[in-house]
C-alpha cells in the first residue's frame, strides 16, 4: 500500500516539472503523455484527487481553490463600470475574509441595486478568481429564487434540501460560494433556514461553515440608491465623491422595512450598493462586448448601440433603465 500512497506524491511533484500547470493537479489524460488503461487512469485520478484534497499541491491548501486577490482587483478596477463603491467594498471584505486565519462567521455580502448594473456580473467574478472553475466548480452553488423555489407551498421541501445541499458542499469544500440571486424573492422559511449557516456557530451538526462565503443578490434599496445619485448630479457634484456614509443610512432603513430585514439586520457584514449606469458607462460596456468576441468596432457603432437603449428620468434620461443586461445580444445590430 505504500507504493500506492506515494503515487500522487510522485505526480504532484513532477506535474509542474514535465510541463504542467504549477498547484494543478493532472487529469488522466494530460499524465506524463502515456497511455494507460481506463481502469489504471481512473484509479490515478481518483488518487490524485484525493491527494491533492488534502493540500499537499497548491498554496491554498486545496486544487480546487485559487483566491487570486491580484486578479479579482484587476478585473473589477478594469471590467466593472461605474461602481466605485461596489468595487472598494468587495475588494475589502473579501480579502479581509480570506485572510482572516480563524473567521468568527461566514462572509455575507448583500448586492444592492437595479437591475444590469452588475451585480450578477461581480458574482461571477468573484467566482472565477477564488476557484479554478468558477462558477463551475463544486465548491459554489447558485440559487436563483423563482426559478429554484418556485411555490410557496414547497417551502419545508426546500428547506431540506437547501440545508442538504449547503451542508454537503461545505463538508465537500471547505471554503465555499454561495450565491442567491433575487433574494427579495425568496420565502421567509428559506431565509430562516439560510440563517445558522451564516450566523456565529462553531460549527453545526459537527461541519464548521465559518470558512464560507454568501453572497445575496437582490433590487432592494435600487429607487433610493437611485434617488441619492440623481441628487448628486442634480447638485452638480461628481458621482465619485459619494461614500458609503452617505448612502448607509438611507440604504439601511430601506432594507429593515423589506422582507428580509430582519435577516439582514443580524447577518449581513456588508451592504454593498450598485449605482444606476450613465451613458458614458453602458458605452464602456458595449466596448467590452466587441472586445470579448474580438469584433472590430468603431465609435459610431458603439454610440449607435448606447442609443439604443431607454434612459431615465424622462426629464435628464440620464441612466440606463436596463443598465447594461442585454448589450451583448444587441451587437449584430451594427454590425455591417
Amino acid at each position: 500500500m505504500a507504493r500506492r500512497a506515494g503515487l500522487p506524491l510522485l505526480l504532484s511533484c513532477l506535474w509542474p516539472l514535465l510541463g504542467g500547470a504549477a498547484g494543478r493537479c493532472p487529469g488522466p489524460a494530460e499524465r506524463l503523455g502515456w497511455s494507460l488503461p481506463l481502469v489504471a487512469q481512473d484509479y490515478l485520478e481518483i488518487l490524485s484527487h484525493w491527494y491533492c484534497r488534502f493540500g499537499k499541491c497548491c498554496k491554498t491548501g486545496d486544487c480546487r481553490i485559487v483566491n487570486n486577490i491580484t486578479g479579482l482587483e484587476l478585473d473589477l478596477s478594469q471590467r466593472l463600470h461605474g461602481q466605485h463603491l461596489a468595487e472598494k467594498v468587495i475588494l475589502r471584505a473579501v480579502q479581509g475574509f480570506l485572510e482572516t486565519p480563524q473567521p468568527e462567521k461566514a462572509l455575507a455580502l448583500s448586492f444592492q441595486g437595479w437591475s444590469g448594473t452588475g451585480k450578477s456580473f461581480v458574482a461571477r467574478m468573484i467566482a472565477d478568481h477564488l476557484y479554478r472553475d468558477g462558477l463551475k466548480s463544486e465548491c459554489v452553488q447558485v440559487f436563483i429564487s423563482l426559478f429554484h423555489f418556485p411555490h410557496p407551498k414547497y417551502v419545508d421541501m426546500y428547506k431540506d434540501q437547501l440545508k442538504k445541499q449547503i451542508s454537503e458542499t461545505v463538508q465537500l469544500c471547505k471554503q465555499s460560494l454561495f450565491i442567491f440571486d433575487d433574494v427579495e424573492k425568496l420565502h421567509s422559511g428559506l431565509l430562516g433556514a439560510i440563517e445558522p449557516y451564516v450566523d456565529r456557530y462553531s460549527s453545526i451538526n459537527e461541519v464548521d461553515y465559518r470558512r464560507s462565503i454568501f453572497l445575496f443578490l437582490s433590487n432592494i434599496g435600487g429607487n433610493t440608491i437611485n434617488q441619492v445619485a440623481l441628487d448628486f448630479w442634480r447638485a452638480g457634484r461628481a458621482r465619485e465623491e459619494m461614500t458609503m456614509e452617505y448612502l448607509e443610512q438611507q440604504l439601511h432603513t430601506e432594507l429593515l422595512e423589506s422582507t428580509v430585514g430582519g435577516f439582514a439586520e443580524n447577518l449581513i457584514d456588508f451592504f454593498v450598493p450598485f449605482l444606476p449606469l450613465e451613458y458614458h458607462h453602458v458605452k464602456l460596456c458595449v466596448r467590452d462586448a466587441f472586445l470579448a468576441r474580438s469584433l472590430p468596432y468603431t465609435e459610431d457603432m458603439l454610440e449607435e448601440m448606447v442609443k439604443m437603449m431607454v434612459f431615465v428620468p424622462k426629464e435628464e434620461q440620464l441612466f440606463s433603465a436596463q443598465g447594461c443586461k442585454s448589450v451583448s445580444h444587441r451587437i449584430h445590430y451594427v454590425l455591417p
